[in-house]
């Protein structure tokens, strides 16, 4: 940690206990004293985190080389390691690896800038992302020409912030910005993602001309149904969100656009009122009411509906489980863990389930059983089989299925499944909406 002497561990944890017991001193001008110093105290947190975290990466990769391992394997599953120490997801366990590899070895002024407490984390992320195209030697020069002194971004917003280390990189390496912009073209995507309410978020990842040009032709047509008196009293916001939908689904043009949705809900929520929320498989949590609505309008419609009777302990609500002798987990073993682990299992991963794993490999004779079997992202799976990595599945006395997770450091790491809706522990209901999306 360099010449000066560092806090040890112990002495760490004791002024994080003492900062617990910080309570409101009823000052406004010593509150902002306070809350000055913690954001300092933050920003410095952030770069001892990168630091360390930056450590970590080169004892593994050291420790790897050494025992003579494949230069493929130095670098697997050391940002799975450092999203589980942050309790954050894998995806932003790689991206903290990365913004410290960055700020330790490329950006000096900026991690120096961080531990001052001049800086915060995200304005540090924006100089290492709009700077991530660049070489190190040209990082090198944006780093020094923005962070050696601190009065240069004093009192800069983000924007600005934004916009000076793009002119730079512009100026260094204008060909650089240039295949940037390009790699990033060819990732145009579309994702979804839950929101309050039961609501969710569609997001379009475009370059930005094709975003502006569909954003303002949505309103030049909402504009239009208004002032024409055929909006029927819905807002702007409204008519946007549903051109778009009957655009990008053809529903104003075509008819028979078949989608599932997989809504898993107790019978005495859905036959007797009770309040139990149910679950909408890769949404999360959907209100009683909300659900029996969604099923009701399916079977009042033009829809066809499939209810699938999903038992479960009558105890601990996990699913009964199911057992097969071959290598691959069968269709049916396969939809029983997806709507028992919902999203992966890592701890503090909530990506889609994409592959479904021996817990025990079947190298190591693990069966092709519901218990030995669990949800993972294809990231976590790859990082699973890693050096170092072991997991098993624990047996529980109320039954509810358990991943143990074992870390290369030796740190063990606890998924729980979560319970299914079930008011009365006796059994489930899976009602798969088909819902046919015509033209009003």
């Amino acid at each position: 940690m360099g010449d000066v002497v560092a806090p040890d561990l112990e002495e760490l944890r004791a002024f994080t206990a003492r900062l617990r017991c910080v309570e409101a001193c009823g000052d406004a001008g010593v509150g902002i004293e306070w809350l000055d110093a913690v954001e300092s105290l933050k920003s410095v947190g952030c770069a001892v985190q990168a630091v360390i975290t930056d450590d970590v990466a080169t004892c593994v990769r050291e420790d790897r080389k050494v025992r003579g391992l494949p230069r493929a394997e130095w670098g697997r599953g050391i940002g799975s390691q450092i999203a589980l120490a942050r309790r954050e997801s894998p995806n932003r366990g790689g991206r903290h690896l990365g913004f410290a590899q960055a700020l330790v070895h490329e950006m000096p002024h900026t991690l120096a800038l961080l531990r001052s407490g001049r800086l915060n984390e995200w304005r540090a992320t924006l100089l290492v992302r709009e700077t991530a195209c660049l070489s190190a030697h040209d990082r090198a020069v944006v780093d020094r020409r923005l962070c050696s002194d601190p009065d240069v971004l004093d009192g800069v917003g983000d924007r600005g912030l934004v916009a000076k280390a793009k002119a730079l990189a512009v100026e260094l390496d204008a060909a650089a910005v240039v295949a940037r912009y390009r790699k990033a073209v060819s990732e145009r995507r579309v994702t979804t993602r839950p929101a309050p309410d039961s609501m969710a978020y569609l997001s379009v990842l475009l370059p930005v001309e094709q975003a502006v040009c569909l954003q303002a032709t949505l309103g030049r047509d909402a504009d239009s149904l208004i002032a024409t008196g055929e909006g029927g009293g819905r807002t702007r916001s409204q008519l946007m969100a549903d051109l778009l939908f009957d655009r990008g689904t053809g529903a104003s043009v075509a008819d028979g656009v078949p989608v599932a949705v997989n809504l898993v809900i107790s019978d005495e929520t859905l036959l007797a009122g009770e309040g139990e929320a149910a679950q909408l498989q890769g949404f999360g949590p959907v209100p009683a009411g909300i659900a029996r609505q969604l099923v009701a309008d399916a079977l009042d419609g033009d829809t066809a509906v499939t209810l699938r009777n999903v038992y479960s302990c009558p105890v601990s609500g996990s699913l009964t489980a199911m057992q097969s002798q071959s290598r691959m987990f069968p269709k049916s073993l396969r939809k029983l863990i997806d709507l028992r682990d919902r999203t992966c299992r890592t701890p503090w991963c909530d990506a889609p389930i994409r592959h479904h794993d021996h817990i025990l490999s079947r190298r190591n004779k693990g069966a092709t059983t519901a218990h030995n079997g669990a949800g993972l992202c294809a990231a976590c799976n790859y990082a699973k089989e890693g050096d170092g990595w072991t997991a098993r599945p624990v047996r529980r006395p109320d039954r509810r299925h358990v991943l143990d997770l074992r870390a290369p450091t030796g740190h063990h790491y606890r998924s729980v499944a979560p319970r299914l809706p079930s008011a009365a522990r006796r059994s489930e209901i899976e009602a798969i909406l088909i819902a046919q999306l015509r033209a009003s």
